[in-house]
């Protein structure tokens, strides 16, 4: 009888010291530098001399960013030591991908740039979704298949913690990508989304807790509408610090916690009966994340469901005769999934 097979491979040693690395020195780095890390170009006019920063700000842009006057070296040196680093990462990346981490587009990377430089992160946002599934699996250093995907979908749980607001439409034009909003349904609603042009351009949601699905909640921090997700409240509570590989860039983010994402996507895997595929991938991104945590952090799976809603839990019940057989190289999993599963959840307080 042949062996069944694990969702997942774990990565080497050497390739998650090597991921740390790169994540350690991004997170103390501050702001990063927006697109390529370019070059530096004295130039001069109206008498006077500045140095600028040649680069590509986004894919196809190239753009000149002053930089200081000709003599400032303290400034000059500071964007030398900036570039330094980022062409440091710009080599990391690319090695990690042939490595087997998760790595989002070029695109992505300038939107999650953009809103790091901003402070959005900090703040309070939280990147969720496959690109969130994406960044779990590195910081695990876990290996599975991800499909593409071309939704940044972003949420908050309550007000972020901005200094000022900052506005959504604006921040992302100001990645000097040419996103547009996307008109609501119908027409009338505000939009909750912008996107770039084409059938396979990059959408970026804006999403919020809420009873019912779709529903619109006002943002009033980023001037901006976003759509409601029921128990999100529970799927956003206490995000953790993590980055984001993308293009050729390494961005801090923050995430929901990884056993918390197991249980909501489980519950979204049998919300969306409409969209099989979509309730295919939910399904196999909770079952994977689930296999990864059940080897390196035991309990995080059913402390996550302690906390879970009734309701919520009660929706999952319906999903463990289906799990099951997908789960015949991890028996310690569905033991687990079979004790939370057959008893009634706790209702958080």
């Amino acid at each position: 009888m042949a062996k069944e097979q694990k969702l997942f491979r774990d990565m080497e040693l050497a390739f998650r010291t090597q991921y740390a690395e790169v994540k350690e020195r991004t997170l103390a780095a501050g702001k990063l530098l927006t697109g390529t890390p370019g070059s530096l170009a004295l130039r001069s006019g109206s008498g006077y001399s500045y140095w600028y920063r040649d680069h590509y700000a986004a894919p196809g842009k190239r753009v000149d960013e002053a930089v200081c006057k000709d003599g400032d070296e303290e400034k000059l040196q500071a964007m030398r030591d900036r570039m330094a680093f980022a062409t440091w990462v710009s080599e990391q990346v690319p090695a990690l991908r042939k490595l087997g981490f998760q790595v989002a587009d070029k695109s992505i990377a300038r939107v999650l740039v953009e809103l790091h430089n901003q402070g959005a992160f900090d703040a309070g946002l939280v990147l969720v979704g496959t690109l969130a599934y994406m960044a779990w699996l590195n910081e695990l250093g876990a290996m599975a298949v991800s499909a593409r995907t071309l939704d940044i979908d972003l949420a908050r749980r309550q007000k972020l913690k901005l200094a000022a607001p900052l506005p959504f439409l604006a921040t992302m034009k100001a990645t000097g990508l040419p996103f547009t909003a996307v008109p609501g349904m119908p027409s009338s609603k505000p939009a909750t989304s912008v996107k770039l042009p084409g059938v396979q351009g990059l959408r970026v949601d804006v999403l919020a807790p809420g009873k019912t699905l779709g529903a619109l909640v006002r943002v009033q921090e980023l001037d901006w509408t976003a759509q409601s997700v029921p128990y999100y409240d529970y799927l956003l509570e206490a995000p953790e610090p993590a980055a984001m590989l993308a293009g050729w860039q390494c961005v801090p983010v923050r995430l929901p916690q990884a056993a918390r994402m197991v249980w909501h996507k489980l519950y979204s895997s049998q919300k969306r009966q409409r969209f099989p595929e979509k309730a295919a991938k939910d399904l196999q991104q909770a079952l994977v994340l689930a296999a990864v945590l059940i080897e390196t952090e035991p309990v995080a799976i059913e402390r996550a469901f302690k906390h879970a809603p009734t309701t919520m839990i009660k929706d999952i019940q319906p999903v463990l005769p289906i799990i099951a057989p997908k789960l015949g190289a991890h028996n310690a999993l569905l033991d687990v999934f079979n004790t939370c599963l057959s008893r009634p959840a706790k209702q958080s307080i």
